[in-house]
C-alpha cells in the first residue's frame, strides 16, 4: 500500500506542538512510552528531526530521528539499518537494530514547524518535500527490500534547519504499516 503523494513545505509554529500531527522539529508528541533512539556508535541520544501522522482512522505517528551530533562526526549515518537513524511508528514495534531510552525529551533539529500541502504549479514554487507517493531518488533506487510503503521525501535544502544529509543531501523515511517498523536514509551528490 502506498500513501496519497502530498507536495509540503514548512510553516513555523506558533508555539510547541503537542498533537499528534505531522511536524518537523520540536519534541516528539509519544503515542506510547517514550522511546527516544540511542546512537549507537556514541550511545547517545540522536537528533528528533520529524513526526509524520499517517492516514487513516487510528492515530498513528511515524517519528525519525538522526544521529547528527556537533561534538563528533558520526559517518554511517545515511544507512537505513546502521543504528545511526530512526524511523519507527506508535503504536507499532522497534526495529531490532535500534536501542531505545525511555526518555521523553532529548535533541532536537530546531523548533516546530507544521507542514502546510501545497500545490506547486499554482504558485511556480519548486517542492522539494512531499508525504506518500514515491520517492524521487537522487544516486539511484535504495529503497529497502520488503512490505514497505514510502512515506517521506525530506530534502535538506528545504528544511527549516540544517540537518546533516551530506551535501544538498535528501532524506527517505519507508514504514511497514502491519509492524510499525521504518526505514530512514539519505543521499547525497
Amino acid at each position: 500500500m502506498s500513501f496519497p503523494s502530498q507536495a509540503v513545505r514548512f510553516v513555523p509554529a506558533d508555539g510547541p506542538v503537542s498533537e499528534p500531527v505531522t511536524k518537523f522539529g520540536g519534541q516528539p508528541v509519544w503515542l506510547g512510552e517514550p522511546a527516544w533512539p540511542l546512537s549507537k556508535e556514541l550511545g547517545r541520544p540522536m537528533r528528533f528531526l520529524g513526526q509524520v501522522r499517517l492516514p487513516g482512522e487510528e492515530v498513528r505517528l511515524a517519528y525519525l530521528f538522526l544521529t547528527d551530533d556537533v561534538a563528533e562526526e558520526v559517518d554511517s549515518t545515511w544507512e537505513p539499518e546502521g543504528g545511526e537513524n530512526a524511523c519507527f511508528c506508535q503504536p507499532g514495534r522497534l526495529p531490532s537494530f535500534v536501542s531505545t531510552a525511555a526518555i521523553s525529551r532529548g535533541p532536537t533539529h530546531g523548533p516546530d514547524h507544521l507542514v502546510e500541502v501545497v500545490q506547486p504549479e499554482d504558485d511556480g514554487e519548486e517542492v522539494l518535500c512531499w508525504l506518500g507517493g514515491e520517492p524521487t531518488w537522487l544516486l539511484g533506487d535504495e529503497s529497502p527490500a520488503g512490505a514497505w510503503s514510502f512515506l517521506a521525501q525530506i530534502d535538506s535544502c528545504d528544511l527549516p534547519f540544517d540537518v546533516d544529509f551530506g551535501e544538498d543531501g535528501v532524506g527517505y523515511a519507508f514504514v511497514d504499516e502491519h509492524t510499525g517498523e521504518g526505514r530512514f536514509l539519505w543521499q547525497s551528490d
